[in-house]
């Protein structure tokens, strides 16, 4: 049977376990998304990946079959490069000694972020796959020397064909045990991003729909912004294990397929 709600005049939806799995598109989803985009529903896709660049993210979701401009897409890399701007006080131009791949290095540049090793404003940190001692060291040296601890997700692995590999929380925690000092997270289950962009659709809360698949992220996240969240049993948290959660989901369903607009 499905779940009809009419009363949400926009959309977030996470990524991977949502709107597709890996390289494979979810048909129920893709038939969502075009359905609020036939019906001229907005919609964001938020995710906490920061290594892609929006445009990327969103030449894969257009392959896909997936309706998807740039500037439909919200990274926490993205997030992160406005968190610097909106608290920098300062006249001059924020600094920042940046840990991370293309999409956060794009998302500091377009923001007007100079990148500094000695002595910078702030220090961010996203996944890094080519992390080196030194990288880690000079970033533990700037935290201590008084720098703005920032960290784009607190994911702690990630899933890959051999396994689960390290997330960017695991190599966060190498700065945070050095110096003791904890980063403000910009990626769910803080509820940062999703401020961000319940702002860059221009809706109040009670009228946001945040749709995942991971409940200790996407659905946590939601909860904790204050939104309405439905969670699809087509990802990382199965339907069944939502009964032992401390706060349940708005709504539920098995897959897309289940919701109707």
């Amino acid at each position: 049977m499905k779940e009809y709600n009419a009363s949400y005049k926009a959309y977030l939806f996470d990524l991977d376990g949502t709107i597709y799995r890996g390289s494979d598109a979810i048909p129920e989803a893709v038939d969502v998304v075009n359905r609020l985009y036939g019906k001229g529903i907005p919609y964001v896709f938020v995710t906490n990946n920061s290594t892609t660049p929006p445009r990327s993210v969103a030449e894969k979701l257009v392959k896909m079959g997936v309706p998807c401009r740039e500037d439909q897409v919200l990274t926490t890399s993205m997030a992160a490069a406005s968190y610097i701007k909106s608290e920098h006080t300062l006249p001059s131009a924020p600094t920042a000694y940046v840990i991370g791949e293309a999409g956060l290095k794009e998302a500091v540049e377009s923001a007007g972020i100079v990148e500094k090793e000695d002595n910078p404003d702030y220090v961010v940190m996203g996944m890094d796959r080519e992390l080196t001692y030194s990288k880690a060291a000079t970033a533990a040296a700037a935290v201590q020397n008084g720098a703005v601890f920032i960290s784009t997700n607190a994911d702690k692995a990630m899933p890959s064909e051999t396994g689960f590999i390290p997330g960017n929380g695991a190599l966060t925690s190498i700065v945070a045990l050095t110096t003791g000092v904890e980063p403000a997270f910009m990626g769910k289950p803080e509820p940062m991003m999703i401020d961000q962009a319940r702002k860059l659709l221009g809706v109040p809360k009670d009228k946001l729909l945040l749709v995942g698949d991971n409940y200790e992220t996407d659905i946590t996240a939601g909860i904790r912004a204050g939104v309405s969240t439905l969670h699809v049993g087509t990802g990382v948290t199965p339907i069944h294990a939502l009964s032992s959660k401390p706060a349940l989901p708005t709504h539920a369903v098995a897959t897309l397929s289940d919701w109707s607009l």
